[in-house]
């Protein structure tokens, strides 16, 4: 059995200066577990659960009544950067719908990728809801309300057929009683709190459809097959999940907030599930990249596009290296 990180270490001088706990979990669609172990308990696997929310876009029939292609499913389950890319093909999804941004119940925030943030302040622009990072899930679900004759006002409550529905799929997906009540995420969405081999088990039955319901598994590869053929869309530039789908297209990767990874292999059928005990991205970033590579998940040409991703070094306001953040 492999041997996964447990421990993720900022060093600087050739000392420890910072220690985030990590657990990681490998299992196949029944879940046995195949590496690592699950730590008991549950975690918020907040946007990492968003392919498992995008299944009955799909099962519902509202993504082919839309016209969802690829792009648009890979969006529906994004957490992007609010890059031009991603903000104008939401936009155009919500034109189709006969929508606008203040239909979205995300609420605003500023681009995450850093130049597209900029670029609304030069032209002094305040961020609108299509800029939030969730803004594609959203609009997957208003069309979801919209085709089943549903009230598209107030989607996003508990009790709201489209929630129930994703929470049926979540489910499923993970095999887990889910705890009730759930958390609300970021973007105003019920958050349900899983284990980690259940959300492990759940990216393994994405990618196989193994334990799934009607019409789930062809949905579950429509997304994956999304996902990653278009990894720019699911993050953006500069971001872990798409330059490691990019590099490894047989891999699926989600990243959610507070430190959580999803990630399966398309062609062995496992799922693997990551929690910085922390909440830290760096933690969980250097975490995923140990745990491919230990897994051998990664071939020598995608370890060596992600090299500077799998021991990312740190660098004084001279640009001179002082240390790395490394897994153990």
């Amino acid at each position: 059995m492999p041997t996964l990180p447990k421990t993720v270490e900022a060093r600087r001088g050739g000392r420890a200066e910072s220690r985030h706990e990590v657990h990681v979990v490998v299992v196949d669609p029944k879940g046995g577990v195949v590496a690592g172990a699950d730590p008991g308990g549950t975690v918020f696997p907040r946007s990492a659960v968003k392919p498992f929310q995008a299944l009955s876009l799909i099962t519902s029939g509202a993504a082919d009544a839309f016209g969802f292609g690829p792009e648009e499913l890979a969006l529906a389950c994004a957490s992007h950067g609010g890059e031009p890319m991603h903000v104008e093909r939401v936009g155009a999804v919500l034109e189709r719908l006969g929508l606008g941004p203040d239909d979205l119940a995300c609420g605003a925030h500023p681009p995450l990728y850093a130049e597209a943030a900029r670029a609304l302040l030069l032209r002094a622009e305040r961020p609108s809801r299509l800029h939030n990072n969730c803004s594609g899930k959203h609009a997957g679900m208003l069309a979801t309300a919209l085709h089943s004759g549903e009230p598209v006002r107030g989607y996003e409550g508990l009790d709201h057929p489209v929630q129930r529905r994703c929470l049926a799929g979540l489910r499923r997906a993970t095999g887990d009683a889910i705890l009730e009540p759930p958390g609300i995420d970021g973007c105003g969405l019920p958050n349900w709190p899983v284990s980690l081999k259940g959300l492990a088990r759940g990216a393994a039955r994405l990618v196989t459809g193994e334990g799934m319901g009607e019409g789930e598994a062809e949905a579950a590869a429509r997304l994956v097959a999304a996902m990653t053929a278009h990894p720019e869309l699911v993050a953006g530039t500069g971001r872990l999940d798409t330059e490691v789908m990019r590099a490894a297209p047989h891999l699926v990767v989600k990243t959610g907030a507070e430190g959580v990874y999803m990630a399966a292999h398309r062609g062995l059928g496992l799922g693997l599930a990551l929690k910085a005990v922390d909440g830290a991205t760096r933690a969980s970033e250097v975490a995923l990249m140990a745990a491919l590579e230990a897994l051998g998940w990664l071939e020598d040409a995608a370890l060596e596009a992600l090299a500077e991703r799998r021991r990312p070094v740190l660098r004084n306001f001279a640009g001179e290296v002082v240390g790395e953040v490394a897994a153990l």
